[in-house]
């Protein structure tokens, strides 16, 4: 029995040891978990659990035991699954272990998910067992799994419209198959609920319908005397049935029937001088009725023809606009503008206006010699021939624009210029020579341009034996030579004449010129360069256009040499209006030419169909080119001196214009602003309050005349000099003559007031000279804006004979006669005895010097009496203290003698001048010692008796308590 005991005992404890290490195998973490490679699951935006598929399960062979984290042992049927872990940013998702015997779980969201911004989300996961110890370093983890989420979506958002509201135009009578389209979005994403499925129109009974693709269309015919205009309410629905948030306005307005034709076009255009390009067509556009058309051309005519030599071009001279373009040596301009310095044109009509160009005409009658001297001009040499011509269909006689023949004896023709039939003709015959042979004489152009009444600019380069023509700019080549024999030898003078030739045998003029002519000019030398010719043609007006760079290479554009007219021509209509609509006016003039200049469209289509194409009709109009503010040449300075006679004589002489200032301002009237227009109307003023102001403006000048005032310029003793080489340097010329001073060229008004500063007045012989005036005037435009007549008075100082004096002080002033009683006779400018009296001081030197003297005596007299009246008071003051008593004097009677007071007074007032000159010598200082003399010469000339009743008139009584 002992021993079976011990055995039972034994084989327990075998069993027990069994166990143990059994557990102790147990605790060995052999494998991991494990889980599938790929999940998909779908989530509805409103809620956060996942359905996946397959389900997450994970499984561990580790089974039965689990390696828990104490080692106390746990007896279980499979390994357990204690979590998994997501790998990726910012993944809105969570995986939970509900169950970690049996490896199940679930994902779920952790925070509500919008499927509009994010409709799929892809993540990795993985699952990691329950062993760990102590220090968890026998965890086991599975493979990473790939997790695929699709995010449902709802019906949360209604159809938005895209527009606010819709317009359309239809034409009445048409049924159309479409008018225009709505369309409206949703913002769900999944195609069911994004999708619009209907559209609906809310107003009842209107003759329209609309489609599911937003389209609208009419059911019937409409009227435009029906009604003009249709609004319509419109909805839209979307696949889950939402409603839009918001309906929809829909306009339709209904036209009478179409014709084809330009639309928008504004007839007349308002253009502000300064302003730059302004556009002429901005909302214009081409209605072609929905013809289809293949191609379009239209051409834009802005007629100029009446604005002075066929458009507007700057209106100074043309010798000045020759040196503005770069041609300005050697240039004789023979029709200038009637002037004192070139009076051949006086006679000839002109169109008498200053903002535009002044042009000549010629009737048939009338012509005019050129003063001898004025073209000196060698046919031997290269010389240039230009002018503007206006000249129509006219009779078979030839007409001559420049002539210059034999003065007397006989009727030769040393060269000329003259039309004949249509056609440009220069003779040119040659000077006598010893070889007698046939050379060119006769060059002969057939032009359309000399009888098409328009105006046309021609230049001539001759240089012999070859003759070339520019009209317009254009190069035209003569389509005819004859030659002829050279002149005879002569010493017959010749004569230059304009609008006909001079018949010196018969002593008469003969083919005389029928039109208008201006600018004409010789130059010597070629004027080969083109920039130059253009410069002298090119308009300051014209038409230009701004191509937009989307539409540049679909649509073609063409102007004509001076921009009046352009072309375009294109085949898309959408293309076509953009272009049309960047047409601009432009006039670079400071001044332009005010007045209208006429618009035409000339409008070209072809169609597919060329019996059903339709015509468009021309467009007209006008731009009105506004008046622009005129300026005001203003000329201020000194405009009176006095300057001594050795001044005059001297070398530099006397400068007249030495403070000269040139300003210019243009006065513009500006409405109030919105406080004193909301005073006006708390006073219920109903007139509209302007105000004035003047601004102050740059430009330039072409010419300033300075001209003698009375008597003319005598050149044995007197002359205006000026400095030639500052003349140059300007780019200046000056012409005189015994009348003055004319300056030309067109600069700045800064360079003309610097070259005016130094006009110099020389007199060498000064004895019998009082004064001299002169004028001075500037212009700008050839005369069509003048300033004021600036007058200086120069007036000569006269010196008496130096006499030297031991003290300075006592010298009399260089320009007082010590005669007191000379006998002066200042009717006239010149004095009546020179030697009896050098000088009389003008009369403002008179006058001011008498002042200065009046105003000193009164300070004087005014001192006195204060001091006076200060000693009486005194006095009264004394007596009051010596009486001690009041006396009563109201009935007493004072008998005054004048006499008396006024002898006392007077030699009291000496007393007290000579006080004064004591004290007051810095007051005296401001007075000129030639004042004070001047004064007191003329106090010494009057007769005593005089002197007395003066100062007796000056004497002051107070009689108001005296009794008679």
């Amino acid at each position: 029995m002992r021993f079976r005991g011990n055995k039972r005992f034994a084989s327990a404890v075998g069993l027990v040891l069994g166990l143990l290490c059994a557990v102790e195998a147990a605790k060995v973490n052999k494998h991991k978990p494990w889980i599938e490679t790929t999940y998909h699951g779908i989530v509805t935006e409103n809620d956060d659990k996942v359905l996946l598929d397959p389900p997450l399960i994970a499984l561990d062979k580790d089974a039965p035991l689990r390696y828990a984290e104490s080692f106390e042992v746990t007896l279980t049927e499979e390994g357990e699954i204690c979590g998994f872990r997501i790998h990726g940013q910012n993944v809105p998702f969570e995986a939970v272990v509900l169950d970690k015997s049996t490896g199940e779980g679930v994902i779920r969201a952790k925070d509500k998910l919008d499927c509009e911004l994010q409709k799929e989300h892809t993540f990795n996961i993985q699952a990691y067992d329950c062993g760990e110890g102590p220090d968890g370093a026998n965890m086991k983890k599975s493979h990473k799994a790939t997790v695929h989420i699709q995010v449902n979506d709802i019906n949360e958002y209604s159809p938005v419209f895209k527009e606010k509201s819709y317009k359309a135009t239809v034409i009445e009578g048409k049924k159309y198959d479409s008018i225009l389209k709505v369309e409206a979005v949703d913002a769900d994403c999944s195609f069911q609920f994004s999708q619009i499925c209907n559209y609906e129109i809310v107003t009842p009974d209107v003759p329209f319908t609309i489609d599911k693709d937003g389209f609208i269309k009419n059911t019937e015919k409409l009227s435009y005397g029906k009604e003009r205009m249709y609004k319509l309410t419109v909805t839209a629905y979307d696949c889950g049935k939402n409603r839009a948030s918001e309906d929809v306005l829909v306009k339709i307005s209904v036209k009478p029937t179409c014709k084809p034709s330009w639309q928008g076009f504004s007839k007349r255009i308002e253009y502000e001088p300064g302003t730059g390009s302004l556009a002429l067509f901005p909302s214009m556009h081409l209605e072609t009725c929905d013809e289809p058309i293949t191609s379009i051309r239209a051409s834009i005519e802005l007629e100029t023809n009446h604005i002075g030599k066929g458009c507007d071009r700057d209106t100074y001279s043309e010798k000045s606009l020759h040196k503005l373009c770069g041609a300005s040596s050697g240039t004789v301009e023979l029709l200038p503008a009637p002037s004192s310095s070139a009076n051949w044109t006086v006679g000839l009509p002109t169109d008498n206006g200053h903002d535009s160009d002044q042009v000549f005409e010629f009737n048939g009658t009338q012509a005019i010699k050129v003063p001898d001297g004025m073209v000196s001009t060698s046919l031997k040499e290269p010389f240039t021939i230009s002018v503007w011509m206006r000249h129509g269909p006219g009779a078979h006689e030839k007409e001559t624009i420049l002539c210059n023949s034999d003065k007397t004896d006989m009727n030769r023709h040393h060269y000329s210029l003259y039309v004949h039939n249509c056609r440009l003709i220069l003779l040119l015959r040659q000077d006598p020579s010893e070889a007698e042979n046939y050379k060119p004489a006769e060059f002969h152009w057939k032009l359309d341009q000399v009888c098409d009444k328009e105006w046309h600019h021609y230049v001539l380069n001759v240089e012999f034996p070859t003759v070339s023509l520019f009209v317009d700019g254009t190069t035209f080549e003569p389509f005819l030579v004859t030659e002829d024999y050279p002149l005879h030898p002569s010493k017959i003078e010749s004569q230059l004449t304009i609008g006909a030739c001079w018949q010196g045998g018969n002593a008469r003029m003969a083919q005389f010129f029928r039109g208008n002519l201006a600018g004409l000019m010789i130059r010597s030398g070629k004027l080969e360069n083109k920039k130059v010719i253009d410069c002298l043609y090119t308009c300051k007006e014209g038409l230009d256009v701004q191509l937009p760079e989307e539409v540049a290479s679909a649509v073609k554009v063409e102007f004509n040499p001076n921009q009046s007219s352009l072309t375009v021509e294109g085949d898309d209509i959408d293309a076509f209006d953009k272009v049309m609509q960047h047409i601009s006016y432009l006039n670079s003039r400071q001044f332009p030419t005010p007045g209208i200049r006429h618009l035409r469209i000339s409008t070209t289509v072809k169609c597919f169909n060329e019996e059903s194409c339709v015509t468009v009709p021309d467009a007209e109009g006008y731009v009105m080119v506004l008046q622009p503010e005129e300026p005001k040449i203003s000329l201020s300075g000194i405009d009176h001196f006095a300057r001594s006679a050795a001044e005059f004589e001297s070398q530099e002489g006397v400068t007249l214009f030495p403070e000269l200032r040139i300003v210019s301002t243009i006065t513009r009237e500006v409405e109030a602003d919105a406080e004193s227009e909301a005073a006006e109307g708390a006073d219920d003023d109903p007139t509209v309050q302007e105000t004035v102001v003047s601004e102050e403006i740059m430009h330039n000048l072409d010419t300033c005349e300075v001209t003698v005032v009375g008597d003319e310029l005598d050149g044995e003793h007197e002359s205006l000099e000026v400095d030639m080489s500052q003349l140059q340097q300007r780019g200046l010329e000056m012409s005189s003559s015994n009348l003055g001073l004319v300056i030309t060229g067109v600069n700045t008004m800064a360079n003309y007031e610097q070259f005016l500063h130094l006009i110099r007045y020389k007199n060498w012989h000064t004895e019998a000279l009082f004064d001299r005036k002169f004028k001075l005037v500037c212009s700008e435009l050839n005369g069509r804006y003048i300033s004021n007549d600036f007058k200086v008075e120069v007036n000569v100082i006269h010196t008496a004979s130096p006499v030297e004096h031991a003290n300075n002080a006592m010298v009399q002033p260089n320009f007082i006669n010590p005669v007191h009683h000379a006998s002066v006779d200042l009717s006239g400018h010149n004095l009546v005895n020179a030697h009896q009296a050098s000088v009389v001081p003008s009369a403002a030197t008179i006058v001011i010097v008498v002042c200065v003297s009046f105003l000193v005596f009164m300070i004087i007299l005014g001192v006195f009496r204060i001091r006076a009246a200060h000693q009486r008071t005194m006095r009264d003051q004394e007596n009051g203290k010596e009486n001690e008593m009041d006396w009563d004097d109201s009935a007493l009677t004072i008998t005054v003698n004048p006499m008396e007071t006024y002898e006392d007074q007077h030699s009291s007032e000496e007393e007290e001048e000579e006080e004064e000159e004591s004290e007051d010598g810095e007051e005296e200082d401001d007075i000129t010692s030639a004042e004070s003399e001047s004064s007191e010469d003329e106090e010494g000339g009057e007769p005593e008796d005089q002197q007395g009743a003066s100062r007796q008139q000056q004497l002051e009584w107070d009689d108001s308590t005296l009794t008679y």
